[in-house]
């Protein structure tokens, strides 16, 4: 039996007021993340994708149209329930870590779990075991300024992944890293969404770090102006893969 839609967008529009006038970021953007999808989102500055990953991942909401993430109406649901929802379901990769500067890496990893209401020591045995599964179980107690940049994005990894969540939102993840740096952070997220099915989405501005991607979606005026998936089927997704 196929499994649901992890996120589906239905003519999605998101529209900012600033200072009186009417500024539409996004003009009516339908897409689907399938189950254990490899998307990279690309396009200009200004071209609505950094727009639309805040859409994709309940940080924000659409001002027309549909969006459904992991079965839920994001317009039907309020504050605490869309809160709940990106816990559950979304897990965040930035370009700039975002970690806890005086925190451990355990106890960074640790974080969404209290808002699960796990208990304490369930919290450290998980987070110890995804930081063992992105190759850093032997810096549990390291800060991140003990951490090299790669080993702060592996954390950052880790911390979005504890969650199990059923989609992976990544910004630039190799925009502060080197190119052997990120190429290794690239290969680890590629493992994970093999490995656990999680659906990976990457907004990138890197045509090789594209490349990688099974799927690409190409963005211009807040309008999805490609899909490799809906151009090509099959084929464009089985010549799109890691090896790319």
């Amino acid at each position: 039996m196929s499994r649901a839609p992890a996120i589906e967008a239905v003519d999605v529009s998101r529209t900012y007021q600033l200072d009186g006038v009417s500024v539409p970021a996004l003009r009516g953007v339908s897409l689907t993340v399938e189950a254990g999808d490899y998307v990279a989102l690309i396009g200009p500055s200004g071209s609505g994708k950094s727009t639309l990953m805040h859409l994709l991942g309940g940080l924000d909401r659409p001002s027309g149209g549909r969006l459904v993430i992991g079965g839920r109406e994001v317009g039907t649901l309020t504050a605490p329930e869309l809160a709940r929802l990106r816990n559950e379901t979304i897990g965040f990769v930035f370009q700039a870590f975002h970690l806890l500067p005086r925190t451990s890496a355990v106890d960074n990893v640790a974080l969404p779990l209290v808002y699960r209401g796990v208990s304490a020591r369930q919290r450290r045995e998980r987070a110890a075991a995804m930081l063992g599964r992105v190759g850093l179980g032997h810096r549990l107690h390291h800060r991140p300024n003990q951490l090299s940049g790669g080993e702060q994005q592996r954390v950052a990894i880790a911390r979005a992944l504890v969650t199990d969540p059923t989609v992976l939102l990544a910004d630039e993840p190799t925009g502060n890293l080197d190119s052997t740096t990120g190429a290794a952070v690239l290969e680890l997220l590629e493992r994970l969404n093999g490995e656990s099915g999680v659906a990976l989405v990457m907004v990138t501005h890197d045509a090789e770090v594209a490349a990688r991607a099974r799927r690409r979606i190409a963005m211009r005026d807040g309008v999805v102006v490609a899909d490799s998936a809906a151009e090509s089927g099959s084929t464009e997704v089985a010549d799109g893969g890691a090896g790319a």
